[in-house]
């Protein structure tokens, strides 16, 4: 257990340089010139030069790379070229919008898709199962923002049950602040599940047709010990694959919801910043999405082992 948790830390360690100097290589390949963003239309070259030495783009590109990760280990990512605020702090408060929405709409979606799938594959064949699949076929064909915007005119305009626009952060108005998220989440919750309740159910009628599973029926074990204990642990393994998947793309903004709902996140703000040519705030962003995702999917995979300890070997 303990050389696969180093073996998979250790693996973790290159490949988060790969995706610094891959996020450094992108955003140098962008064209424009942030010197020439910052100092407006002028014809002083010596401004402009004064301003590209500032930012250290007069040097060799493996200098400014070198530099800029001396700078990323200190936790430095820059200052926003717009806002001259720091860049990690703009990511910071931004993405703690963000991860309140995505970790309560995955921690929903989880804990209806898993048993909707495995009560689903338990019936295959009947009318619940069939209704399922059609439910998950048709909730995966839908895009999200369609989604966010069914539900704004709905519960928002129609019925008046919820705010259409703007944000109330949960530390200055609790109540408030929940009736702001509530959509978002349902939009959230009703795009995702389905994916985890396909999953689930499939990986579920495999494992049923397993010979331990008759075994322990014919034991005269109750159903729910069947699929309680016998059964989920060994189907839970792909459904974990993707709700890693999940909530490491939406930790790394869900740039549609937020823009939909109006909401302050991390996806926003980098749909914000491009739109701006804020190459500091781009680079910032997408440092920390990959990273996120990164991180979250190794968590995954240092979790499998408490699931199939086969992975242990």
């Amino acid at each position: 257990m303990g050389s696969y948790i180093f073996k998979r830390l250790l693996l973790a360690v290159p490949l988060l340089f790969m995706v610094a100097l891959l996020v450094f290589l992108l955003i140098r390949a962008i064209p424009g010139d942030p010197a020439l963003l910052l100092v407006g239309d002028t014809s002083d070259p010596q401004a402009l030069e004064e301003i590209r030495r500032s930012l250290g783009l007069d040097q060799p590109l493996a200098t400014q790379f070198w530099l800029w990760l001396q700078r990323l280990l200190h936790g430095d990512l820059g200052q926003s070229l717009i806002t001259h605020e720091p860049v990690l702090d703009l990511v910071t408060s931004r993405f703690a919008v963000t991860a309140q929405i995505v970790l309560i709409a995955t921690a929903i979606a989880a804990s209806i898709a898993l048993p909707m799938g495995i009560v689903a594959a338990w019936r295959q064949g009947s009318g619940l199962d069939a209704t399922v699949v059609a439910g998950t076929v048709l909730m995966m064909s839908v895009p999200s923002f369609w989604v966010g915007i069914l539900l704004l005119l709905v519960f928002g305009v129609v019925l008046g049950w919820a705010p259409v626009v703007g944000y109330v952060a949960l530390s200055d108005d609790l109540l408030q602040g929940v009736s702001y998220l509530i959509l978002p989440v349902v939009a959230l919750v009703l795009t995702e599940m389905a994916s985890i309740t396909r999953i689930m159910r499939a990986s579920t009628i495999d494992i049923l047709r397993l010979d331990y599973v008759a075994h322990a029926r014919a034991k005269g074990l109750p159903e729910r010990v069947v699929l309680g204990v016998h059964v989920f642990p060994n189907a839970f393994g792909p459904a974990l694959t993707i709700i890693g998947l999940i909530l490491g793309h939406l930790l790394g903004g869900a740039a549609v919801v937020e823009t939909v709902f109006t909401l302050p996140g991390a996806g926003r703000l980098l749909v914000e910043s491009i739109y701006a040519r804020d190459y500091a705030v781009v680079q910032g962003c997408l440092l920390v999405i990959a990273t996120i995702y990164i991180l979250v999917n190794l968590l995954v995979d240092l979790m499998y082992p408490l699931f199939d300890p086969r992975v242990r070997l």
